[in-house]
C-alpha cells in the first residue's frame, strides 16, 4: 500500500498546481496587514477538500470582530489510519502582503508558470505556507480515492495568523483542544526549510528585543560642555553591548549557527533634526538571540547594568524597555521518534541524509514544544519566502508529499 500510494503521488503535480493556483488567488491577509483574514480562502479549500472526499473536518474558529467575517478559520482534517497513533502536518493559511508592486514579474496573486522551468511557480505565498498545505492535501486525497489506510491517520491543522503572531491561530486551536495530539503522535510543520533538505530543525533560540533610550540634556553644538550628548552615551553603548554582554553568556551549542548567544544592536531611531544640535535623547534597539537554556531575566539584568555603567561614564540616564520577549522551548530531542521517521522518509524520497539544527528566528513549532510535545520542522523549499517573485517547485510539493506519505507507514 505504501508504494501504491508514492507512486499515485509522483503523478500528482498538475493537482499541485490547481491547489497552489487557487489558494494563490485568496489575498489572505491579516487585520494588521490591512486585509479581511483568511475565511474566503478557508472556504475555497474546504470545497475542495471535500471534493476529494475527505469529510473529517472540524472548525476550531477564532472569534474577531475586526475581519468581515467575524473569524479566524482553523480548520482539523482527518484520514484515519489502521492504529490510534497520527502524524500531525501543521501548515497556516494567511500570507504577508507582496511589497511593492513594481518588483514582481507578474500578479502575485495569479500563480504563473515559469516558461523555461515549468516546474517553477511563482505567486504570493507558493512557498510561505501553502506547500506545506499542499503536499498534506495531496496525501489525504490519495488516500481517499485509493481506498488506502496506512498505520498512522493524517491529520492536517489549517490555521490562520501564523504571520502576526500565531493568537488566532494555532495557539488558540491548542487552547481549545488541549487532548489534539496523544503523546505517541509525530507532529510535522513545514514552516522553515533549505533548498537542500538536509536540515531538520529542532530547537529555537530565545528572542529578546530591548528598546533603549539614553537622556542626557539638549544644548547648542557650538557649546557641547553644556550638554550631555546623548548620542555619543548611547554610541558607546551601541560599540561595546555585543562583546561585553555576550562574554557574559559564552556557552555554545553546535546545533544552532552561529553556536552562540548573540546580542546585535539594529535600529536606531533620528534625534534632532539638525546639525548643529547636541541631541539630548538617543533611542536605539538591541536584537538577542539566546541559547534557550539561559533565562532571559538574566540577560536583560546584564545589558541594564552594562547599560547604566556606560550611561554614569557620560553623565546621562538610560532607560531599557523590553519590545518582543519569546523564551526558546526545550528542543525536540534528537532521538524522538518524529526526527528518525523523518530522516528515513527523507532519505528514502528524497537520497538525503538530514543532519539536526536549530535556529535564531522563531517557528511554529514553539507551540508545540512548549507543551512537551516533540516536533519536527522541515521541508524542501527555495528559501525565498516574503520576498517579490516568491517561488516554489511543484516537485518539492510532490516531494514532501511522498514523505508524509513514508512517515505515515511508521511502525
Amino acid at each position: 500500500m505504501r508504494d501504491e500510494l508514492i507512486a499515485a503521488l509522483a503523478g500528482r503535480a498538475e493537482r499541485a498546481l490547481e491547489l497552489q493556483s487557487g489558494l494563490t488567488s485568496f489575498p489572505a491577509l491579516a487585520p494588521e496587514s490591512g486585509g479581511e483574514g483568511e475565511e474566503k480562502k478557508a472556504v475555497w479549500l474546504e470545497e475542495r477538500l471535500r471534493s476529494f472526499g475527505l469529510t473529517d473536518i472540524e472548525h476550531v474558529d477564532a472569534p474577531d470582530a475586526r475581519v468581515p467575517s467575524g473569524k479566524r478559520p482553523n480548520m482539523i482534517v482527518r484520514v484515519p489510519g489502521r492504529t490510534g497513533r497520527m502524524l500531525w502536518v501543521l501548515a497556516h493559511l494567511d500570507v504577508v502582503p507582496p511589497g511593492d508592486f513594481s518588483l514582481w514579474n507578474s500578479d502575485p496573486w495569479t500563480v504563473t508558470r515559469d516558461p523555461a522551468d515549468p516546474d517553477l511557480i511563482y505567486g504570493r505565498g507558493v512557498e510561505d505556507n501553502q506547500q506545506a498545505a499542499v503536499s498534506a492535501i495531496l496525501v489525504a486525497a490519495e488516500l481517499k480515492e485509493k481506498g488506502i489506510t496506512p498505520e498512522l491517520g493524517l491529520g492536517i491543522i489549517l490555521v490562520a495568523d501564523e504571520e502576526t503572531g500565531n493568537k488566532y491561530g494555532i495557539e488558540y486551536v491548542l487552547a481549545q483542544r488541549p487532548d489534539l495530539i496523544s503523546a505517541d503522535d509525530l507532529v510535522m510543520v513545514p514552516d522553515y526549510g533549505t533548498k537542500d533538505g538536509t536540515l531538520i530543525e529542532v530547537a529555537e533560540k530565545s528572542t529578546l528585543w530591548v528598546k533603549v533610550t539614553v537622556t542626557g540634556r539638549q544644548c547648542h553644538a557650538s557649546t557641547p560642555d553644556e550638554g550631555k550628548n546623548a548620542l555619543v552615551a548611547a554610541s558607546d553603548m551601541i560599540l561595546h553591548v555585543q562583546g561585553e554582554v555576550e562574554a557574559r553568556f559564552a556557552d555554545r551549542n553546535p546545533l544552532f549557527t552561529p553556536d552562540r548567544s548573540t546580542i546585535a544592536p539594529t535600529r536606531h531611531d533620528a534625534n534632532v533634526p539638525n546639525v548643529n544640535t547636541i541631541p539630548g535623547k538617543d533611542i536605539f534597539f538591541v536584537d538577542s538571540r539566546i541559547l534557550p537554556h539561559y533565562d532571559l531575566d538574566d540577560v536583560l539584568a546584564a545589558m541594564r547594568t552594562f547599560m547604566e555603567g556606560i550611561a554614569e561614564k557620560h553623565g546621562v540616564s538610560v532607560e531599557l524597555e523590553v519590545v518582543n520577549r519569546e523564551a526558546g522551548p526545550a528542543p525536540t530531542p534528537v532521538d524522538s521518534p518524529v526526527v528518525a521517521a523523518l530522516k528515513d522518509a527523507v532519505f528514502k524520497v528524497y537520497g538525503i541524509r538530514c543532519h539536526e539544527g536549530g535556529v535564531g528566528g522563531g517557528t511554529v513549532a514553539k507551540q508545540f514544544r512548549v507543551r512537551g510535545i516533540a516536533a519536527a520542522v522541515w521541508c524542501r523549499v527555495l528559501d525565498n519566502c516574503h520576498v517579490p517573485n516568491e517561488s516554489a517547485r511543484l516537485s518539492h510539493a510532490v516531494g514532501d508529499a511522498q514523505v508524509y506519505a513514508h512517515m505515515l507507514f511508521t511502525h
